[in-house]
């Protein structure tokens, strides 16, 4: 066969869906082919390109290092494909299926109000959001757009800055009523303190004491993998809790939160980024039309 022969894009999908669903026969299926003319296809793939892209020894489908690279690019490719073919039957109309990760706090108190106007919108979109506090890799996750806190750590991504926030350490009225509210830095060791579950770049609360900002360790009463939760946990008098502004001001205005300790507050700012894969080619453009949407009328 030709090289002008091959359907490279054609090999390329029964390749992802190879990977996507685990194994050759569930490929199979999902494509309407035979599990051995799937194997054979990759098999001959695999000699086209002199390497080896999935190793078959054990029951569980495993990628090798060139596999897992070809993955990703033909990920990629085909996303192109699909962009171009869509731009070129309906112009620059966004369409298609976007998968957005971002932390529950934001995703409950800042995006969900305002899907609503976006889907009016765009209305040949479709969001599939989903919410963690963790750092995610946004090819693993096959995440179009992610929505985080803090500066890139990874080159190839592409980050467009959405706001920022300050931080309040608040508690429930009935928390106050049986503890007490705490006085100064020195009175947090008697107090219980909700903290995160999983690791972060500052592990400890920034304060100001004595004209210097020191960041106080705490040993949590009660821990907890998301901003939400950790809301929801201050909100019942569980404890003191340390959280982004913007998801408590609704609270503190309908009186369920409390800000304490505000003269500590060493006034340091959380920002928010929504990050994307760069790749140097044009955006799909139905994450265009999702980052400019955000960027527009995010407001923390």
């Amino acid at each position: 066969m030709s090289r002008q022969d091959i359907n490279r894009s054609g090999e390329m999908e029964v390749f992802v869906s190879v990977v996507e669903r685990g194994g050759f026969s569930a490929a199979a299926t999902a494509r309407r082919m035979t599990p051995s003319a799937v194997s054979k296809l990759v098999a001959r793939l695999e000699a086209r390109l002199g390497a080896r892209l999935v190793n078959r020894s054990t029951r569980k489908l495993q990628l090798t290092p060139e596999g897992c690279a070809f993955y990703e690019r033909s990920i990629a490719i085909l996303a192109d494909i699909a962009e171009a073919e869509r731009q070129a039957s309906s112009g620059e109309q966004a369409s298609g299926r976007i998968r957005i990760n971002t932390s529950g706090s934001f995703g409950n108190h800042v995006l969900a109000p305002l899907v609503p106007a976006f889907m009016a919108l765009h209305s040949a979109v479709t969001l599939d959001i989903t919410h963690t506090d963790r750092i995610v890799d946004l090819m693993e996750e096959r995440a179009d757009v992610a929505i985080r806190t803090g500066p890139l750590k990874n080159s190839s991504l592409i980050a467009r800055k959405l706001g920022a926030t300050g931080k309040l350490i608040v508690a429930s009225p009935d928390y106050i009523s049986r503890h007490g509210e705490p006085r100064s830095v020195a009175d947090l060791s008697r107090h219980c303190r909700i903290g995160f579950s999983y690791a972060r770049a500052v592990e400890g609360w920034p304060l100001r004491e004595d004209g210097e900002t020191v960041t106080v360790p705490i040993t949590p009463g009660v821990q907890v993998g998301d901003g939400e939760a950790m809301r929801h946990l201050a909100l019942s008098g569980a404890g003191l809790a340390r959280l982004a502004a913007f998801t408590v001001r609704a609270d503190i205005d309908a009186g369920h939160l409390v800000p304490v300790l505000e003269a500590a507050n060493p006034g340091d700012i959380e920002e928010f980024y929504a990050v994307y894969m760069g790749q140097g080619g044009p955006l799909p453009g139905r994450v265009r039309a999702l980052l400019d949407f955000l960027v527009k009328h995010v407001r923390l």
